[in-house]
């Protein structure tokens, strides 16, 4: 795993082992990870190209942490420091997934996520720490934040389009706190 420039945030190179018969890799291995995570929830979306979906992010404790992969076609994945405090506040950072590559993002609980489907179809398939709960789910308005998005007309569900931008989601006080999510990441030890 290597850390991204976000603190929490890591991507994961696998190695594949390729012969006449196609290839073969390991895509996740939880003792690999820089911090503890209990498997809850595995998510599979399938989107078209244009498709942005995110930034989410969920209330902290307890949060949610992800490992996110995409297994058919491409994506920009984006990590988003939602976190009040945090010396990266607001920075974003973007990985591109793919199902050549097979890489992944690991990110931890307080950090928002959200990708862009760059090929005509693309699979994600995201490992959650914790399982969906709609009555501590966020999210920002991805076109809100300064993100470099692909030259891609964005498609939004309703519910991301009709999300609150940064400065109205800390005005609010729904973001996660950096120092609460620092307490809660050495729980987890």
């Amino acid at each position: 795993m290597q850390p991204l420039s976000i603190d929490g945030a890591w991507v994961f190179t696998p190695r594949i082992h390729a012969d006449l018969r196609g290839s073969f890799l390991e895509a996740f291995r939880a003792a690999a990870l820089p911090r503890p995570f209990g498997l809850a929830q595995v998510n599979c979306s399938v989107s078209r190209a244009g498709v942005l979906r995110g930034i989410h992010f969920s209330d902290v404790p307890p949060g949610q942490a992800k490992y996110v992969m995409c297994v058919s076609g491409s994506v920009l994945d984006v990590v988003v420091d939602l976190r009040v405090g945090s010396p990266t506040f607001g920075r974003w950072e973007g990985v591109p997934l793919d199902d050549r590559t097979r890489g992944a993002v690991y990110l931890a609980e307080g950090l928002g996520h959200g990708f862009m489907a760059l090929s005509e179809e693309a699979t994600v398939v995201y490992l959650c720490s914790t399982p969906y709960d709609p009555a501590r789910e966020h999210g920002v308005h991805p076109l809100s934040l300064g993100i470099d998005w692909p030259d891609l007309t964005p498609v939004l569900s309703e519910k991301d389009a009709d999300a609150p931008t940064l400065e109205a989601a800390l005005a609010a006080g729904l973001l996660p706190d950096f120092e609460a999510c620092r307490k809660f990441y050495a729980g987890l030890h």
